[in-house]
């Protein structure tokens, strides 16, 4: 794939506050926007816990960013989001290594085109890793995160979502949140996968659609009870990161196209801006979504905020999206 310069990125870290006495948890940070992220975090001051599943290029990449920020308070813990109870042991060790609470959680990892198979809980891979596990995780440590509320006015929730969230469908559907892992259509044809249509891309969206449902759930659960907790969901636009090499390999993108299609891809230091900005900057609102500029399916630009769209902020997907999540990790998530 083409290697994309970082058009913006500097001037936006620039101005980005101290994350001096914060702390962040952040999943997915071996590579892409998530690595980027850490970067930031990392050199802004703040006290961060990098969740990811362990692997050779976990520890690789805590030893680069350790070694890049010799002083900085970082933290690794092991977390698979293919598995509940990985989630659960991971925000375990969370709240051990954070009396003084969560003042952000990033819920970024994801993965992209996946085949159709399921994960140990028997759910969809793409479902589970992308939203399920992420909603776990969130329930997991909201008391934490109420905590450094508590203690320093305000604490964040912020889930990263993907332009995909609109296409093929605008409707969140309940079967893709049930117990379907490997019978939610199959692995589709080379030329679906290329068009971004077929069943593969089906469940990438309808994952990326909860992304922004449960954001949108979360923020209207939270305002009703007067936390002062906020929610928010970013986009990458088009960021050239290792979910397309991952999609690539998969099957579910072609090389020749892919390196094309990404020609016109940010980087994803770019890419990252949406994350951060709703995990550092303080005018940042519970209920904002931030994407590159230029509208709310732009692929490149900096991030700017918008509201959260009502195909998906509404009371029908939002009973929907919180029922079927609290089925599937088998307990209520009460705010």
């Amino acid at each position: 794939m083409p290697n994309v310069k970082s058009k913006h990125f500097p001037s936006f870290k620039a101005e980005l506050p101290s994350m001096s006495g914060k702390t962040v948890v952040i999943t997915g940070t071996t590579s892409g926007t998530g690595r980027a992220a850490a970067n930031a975090l990392a050199d802004l001051g703040a006290k961060v816990l990098l969740l990811n599943r362990a692997s050779d290029r976990s520890d690789s990449s805590f030893a680069e960013l350790s070694a890049e920020y010799p002083s900085a308070d970082l933290h690794q813990i092991e977390c698979d989001l293919q598995s509940f109870a990985s989630v659960s042991a991971a925000a375990a060790l969370v709240a051990e290594l954070c009396p003084e609470g969560v003042h952000v959680l990033c819920n970024n990892a994801g993965v992209m085109a996946l085949g159709d198979t399921a994960t140990v809980d028997g759910f969809d891979i793409q479902m589970q890793t992308n939203h399920l596990s992420h909603f776990l995780l969130t329930k997991e440590l909201m008391p934490l995160l109420q905590s450094a509320a508590a203690s320093s006015g305000e604490a964040r929730v912020v889930n990263h979502s993907s332009v995909a969230r609109m296409a093929p469908s605008k409707t969140l559907r309940a079967d893709h949140l049930e117990k379907n892992g490997g019978q939610l259509g199959g692995d589709g044809s080379k030329l679906q996968n290329m068009m971004f249509n077929g069943p593969r891309w089906i469940r990438y969206n309808q994952s990326k659609l909860a992304n922004a449902a449960f954001t949108a759930a979360l923020h209207n659960r939270l305002q009703g009870s007067g936390s002062a907790v906020k929610a928010l969901v970013a986009h990458p636009g088009l960021s050239n990161t290792h979910l397309q090499k991952t999609s690539v390999k998969e099957g579910g993108m072609g090389s020749f196209f892919t390196d094309q299609f990404m020609r016109f891809s940010q980087s994803p230091e770019d890419g990252a801006m949406g994350i951060l900005s709703c995990m550092c900057l303080p005018e940042a609102q519970s209920g904002q979504f931030y994407g590159p500029g230029s509208g709310a399916i732009a692929f490149r630009g900096q991030a700017k905020p918008f509201a959260l769209e009502d195909f998906y902020d509404n009371a029908e997907t939002h009973e929907l999206l919180w029922s079927k999540s609290e089925e599937a990790i088998g307990s209520s998530f009460t705010i």
